[in-house]
């Protein structure tokens, strides 16, 4: 039989294996997702010295050579900021986008400043701006992960969460650098330029949803993409 009855069918079975291995009354991963969930709603506050510092640091780590000559400052259009004042970009968001982006350039420096330098491949002539895309692919995570529900409402969610069985609490965060780093790749086999940057999104995000219902995946490490932070 071919048809909408055996990919449903496929599906459910898969789901059906998945959760036979992760219960959704394990409290281990109910605290974690809970933890995942504040930091999703948490959002990003220019009065707030911790804040305030870690977006100096997101500087400071990208540009080591070169000082900051404020929280406000033409500079951070040179990282792909929309304009002098990051602040304004975290509204769609919030503060787990910055915290991806400091641990993709803490986490895996080389893969980080190939994106934000525009090192791989053949690039367009109008490039997507590096921060701003980082911001979009958080939210294009949270949203396909289903993180403001606070059940689990997709396929993707409960893939995600039966990895988490096995990682520690930067399994989001890993999850983030590899797929910017997959976005980018999609970009360039794409030929794209910025006007078309949603429909590499939405590419990076099928191929996502793809890897994550791969049946031998157990890790996020074990995900295809994964491989491309080292290339």
């Amino acid at each position: 039989m071919v048809g909408p009855r055996v990919w449903l069918g496929g599906i459910f079975n898969r789901f059906t294996r998945r959760t036979e291995k992760f219960p959704n009354d394990n409290p281990h991963l109910e605290q974690r997702l809970t933890r995942l969930q504040h930091r999703v709603k948490t959002s990003f506050d220019e009065t707030r010295r911790d804040h305030q510092e870690a977006l100096k640091s997101l500087w400071s780590t990208a540009f080591p050579d070169v000082p900051l000559t404020g929280l406000i400052s033409e500079q951070w259009k040179e990282m792909g900021w929309q304009g002098h004042n990051p602040s304004t970009d975290f509204r769609g968001c919030g503060f787990i986008a910055l915290e991806n982006l400091l641990f993709f350039a803490r986490t895996y420096p080389a893969s980080f400043r190939r994106l934000l330098f525009k090192q791989n491949g053949e690039r367009a002539e109008w490039e997507y701006p590096f921060a701003v895309a980082g911001i979009n692919v958080s939210f294009m995570l949270i949203q396909m992960l289903d993180l403001n529900s606070g059940k689990l409402l997709s396929l993707a969610h409960q893939n995600f969460m039966f990895l988490t069985t096995v990682e520690d609490e930067t399994a989001f965060d890993v999850l983030f650098c590899m797929t910017f780093q997959l976005m980018d790749a999609q970009w360039l086999a794409m030929q794209a330029s910025y006007m078309e940057f949603n429909e590499v999104l939405e590419a990076t995000k099928q191929q996502l949803e793809r890897e994550l219902d791969i049946e031998d995946v157990h890790r996020i490490i074990d995900l295809p993409a994964y491989l491309l932070l080292y290339q």
